[in-house]
């Protein structure tokens, strides 16, 4: 991670558990204006516009913590099921823990809502931070990565996914969605299914 991005971040955070827990209103401005300036760095530094980097960065209370988001691996004749975004590009299925939702049934249910296949999970891959191996981006992120199972159900159109397709490891797409999951990722679950005595892979 660039330097300027752990800046940010790091003042984004002091400023964040400030505006939570300080009583004083003059303490309060300063922080304020301190996440002013994390956001500013931001934009300067990236391509994501003001009203993005609010809704993502600045936009939370109390003390900040690293978001989660779920990744299901679904296995068929030793292919790995990837689903095609609305924006072209391909990825496992998944997304951001809801609230009220548990890592496991995120996961299904994420996979109901790209997919509609009803599945169940079966084992947890690995916890990854996605600063380390996704897309940089301006907040913690923990991906869950879950073995899972088919039990039933079939595509149905979504406003997430265009269409879902099985793919060999040698043979997998090259738009894949990188922020979403990386060919190095996709390959540690196929690992993680061959592999009878797989443990838990964390950063």
């Amino acid at each position: 991670m660039e330097k300027w991005l752990k800046w940010a971040i790091e003042i984004q955070s002091i400023a964040q558990i400030g505006l939570e827990y300080t009583e004083g209103k003059y303490d309060r401005e300063r922080y304020k204006r301190l996440r002013e300036i994390s956001k500013e760095i931001i934009k300067e530094k990236s391509n994501l516009n003001l009203n993005k980097i609010e809704d993502l960065f600045c936009n939370e209370k109390g003390y900040q913590t690293p978001k989660l988001t779920t990744r299901a691996a679904i296995f068929k004749d030793n292919k790995i099921l990837l689903t095609h975004e609305n924006d072209g590009t391909w990825s496992l299925p998944g997304g951001w823990c809801d609230v009220l939702e548990s890592v496991k049934s995120n996961t299904i249910k994420e996979i109901k809502e790209e997919t509609g296949l009803d599945a169940k999970a079966i084992k947890i891959i690995a916890i990854q931070d996605g600063n380390k191996h996704n897309t940089i981006c301006p907040y913690g992120m923990c991906v869950i990565f879950i073995l899972c199972e088919v039990i039933g159900g079939s595509f149905k159109e979504n406003i997430e996914t265009t269409e879902i397709e099985y793919f060999a490891l040698n043979n997998l797409p090259d738009n894949l969605s990188e922020e979403r999951s990386t060919k190095e990722q996709i390959e540690m679950c196929f690992k993680a299914y061959t592999d009878e005595n797989w443990q838990v892979q964390f950063d």
